[in-house]
């Protein structure tokens, strides 16, 4: 069932490129399709997931025996609301593409590409097969940002290129140090999990920090963030909302999964100081976007400061930190989505996204009302409004680290006040004013460009009111991995330890 997931964009890409040339308006029309069976299957897969612990679904298939290569596929409740959330994305990148746009068959045939290398990775259970996988989506983000990008795009797609090629050195480096100081005969996960505990401590850490910088670069957090705000700037509006929205979740989740998953003794260890480094992160990038004139830079240091929450609840290691972060992930990805979306739009009519150059867009008759409007919702729920999905998420982080690192928390907390000083200042110069005479003249918005902002604000607004519809899938999986691991690292466990667990949190539900 899941290899579904794979073979559909895989298939649609090959169908894709087999199509007649003049038949343009069809390359879009067959990825949108494409696009829509493989998210309506992941919705076949949410209606069958059971809410227990434990791999779903789970496939292995022998590969390469001699390196030790298996397809090993299965889902839990990390892995499926971002399985979810990029099926839910590609679709809305693929309808906010230009219809006009230059060479659609390799462009669209670089999105479904990318959609297979994103949700391989997430379901990968086999340590090579996820590097593969994670391996395999630069290419089609390369040649969307070098080819589809602005005036330094190609520029920004080397940056790009070299920073993620230098990520996965490291975290190729790290899959095989552990395979090698385990004799493990094979990469899956939950063997290298099982063994991973016999490793020195010291050997743990040297390998858990190999995996954090290799992350770090792909999430990314200050000091490897440089490559961002380039890559979105240059980057067109769809590829700004994949990159926002999905790819940079492959390394939050990547930490997850394989800092915290395989390597628990370690993180434990060195948790203060990822909580510091939390804290730095959030602080410097909300630093930076308030000295941003560009909309979308202010968006870019912005993901910086709020994908830093992330490590600081992980690093956390508590049942309902654990939890926060999946829905902080999910969260950050809607609302990042949408802000890029509108800021794509405002670009498109005005052909600036200068806030210096801008003014007056909420003009009811003669700006761009809807998209203002939408704006202020989605800066709202960016800055923690309550009944959106950006409060309960910060909520939930905040709530579940205060108790292990109350300063560090307190530090990202400021870090928050600060996402309302820069989207405020940013929404009052584009938005609010007398509009000038050079912008008197804007095209109409049409519904192509409102119907997907307007469903991200609505998902925006439904994880707000009712979080539970995502809670319920994280929180089994949270136990499961925290009092899994506890039982593992206690020194002398009792003798009838099988049923003794570390103490679960009450029911978030």
């Amino acid at each position: 069932m899941l290899t579904v997931l794979i073979v559909l964009p895989l298939l649609g890409a090959i169908i894709l490129s087999l199509l007649p040339q003049a038949e343009d308006q069809r390359f879009r029309q067959t990825a949108l399709v494409v696009s829509v069976a493989a998210f309506l299957w992941t919705i076949v897969l949410c209606v069958q997931f059971e809410l227990t612990p434990g791999l779903q679904f789970s496939e292995n298939i022998a590969w390469i025996n001699t390196i030790g290569l298996g397809y090993q596929l299965g889902l839990d409740g990390l892995s499926l609301p971002l399985v979810v959330l990029n099926g839910f994305l590609t679709i809305v990148a693929i309808l906010s593409s230009d219809r006009q746009i230059i060479r659609p068959r390799f462009y669209y045939v670089m999105i479904l590409l990318l959609n297979v290398g994103v949700v391989g990775a997430f379901l990968a259970q086999d340590l090579l097969l996820f590097f593969i996988f994670y391996e395999l989506e630069i290419i089609p983000l390369y040649f969307l940002i070098a080819i589809w990008g602005g005036a330094k795009r190609g520029y920004a797609a080397t940056k790009f290129l070299i920073y993620t090629a230098l990520s996965g050195v490291f975290i190729l480096a790290s899959f095989l140090g552990l395979a090698w100081l385990t004799q493990a005969t094979s990469f899956n996960y939950a063997v290298l999990r099982s063994l991973a505990p016999d490793v020195g401590l010291g050997a743990q850490i040297l390998l858990l920090s190999g995996l954090l910088i290799g992350f770090a670069i792909k999430i990314p957090f200050f000091p490897l963030h440089t490559w961002l705000p380039d890559a979105h700037v240059e980057a067109s509006t769809p590829i700004s909302v994949l990159l926002a929205g999905v790819l940079l979740k492959l390394g939050t989740y990547g930490l997850l999964r394989f800092g915290l998953g395989l390597f628990f003794e370690a993180w434990v260890a060195i948790a203060p100081w990822l909580a510091i480094w939390a804290a730095i992160s959030a602080l410097y990038g909300a630093s930076c976007a308030i000295a941003q004139t560009d909309m979308k830079k202010v968006v870019a240091y912005s993901s910086i400061a709020h994908m830093a929450f992330i490590l600081l609840a992980t690093a956390a290691t508590t049942q309902l930190s654990i939890i926060a972060a999946v829905f902080q992930m999910v969260s950050h990805g809607l609302i990042s989505a949408l802000l890029f979306l509108l800021v794509g739009v405002v670009y498109k009519k005005t052909g600036t996204r200068d806030v210096n150059s801008l003014k007056g867009l909420l003009n009811p008759e003669r700006g761009l009302p809807l998209i203002g409007s939408l704006m202020i919702l989605g800066v709202m729920a960016s800055a923690g409004i309550p009944g959106m999905a950006g409060f309960i998420a910060e909520f939930l982080v905040f709530r579940g680290s205060f108790p292990v690192f109350p300063v560090q928390t307190l530090l990202c907390m400021v870090g928050t006040g600060l996402t309302a000083v820069y989207f405020l200042l940013m929404v009052n110069r584009v938005f609010f004013g007398r509009l000038p005479e050079s912008l008197a003249s804007l095209e109409p918005v049409t519904w192509a460009e409102r119907t997907p902002a307007i469903a991200l604000l609505v998902l925006v607004l439904a994880f707000g009111l009712q979080p539970s519809w995502m809670l319920r899938w994280t929180e089994p999986e949270a136990n499961y991995l925290l009092t899994g691991r506890l039982e593992v690292v206690t020194p002398a466990p009792l003798p009838d330890s099988k049923s003794a667990t570390a103490p679960v949190a009450p029911s978030l539900l």
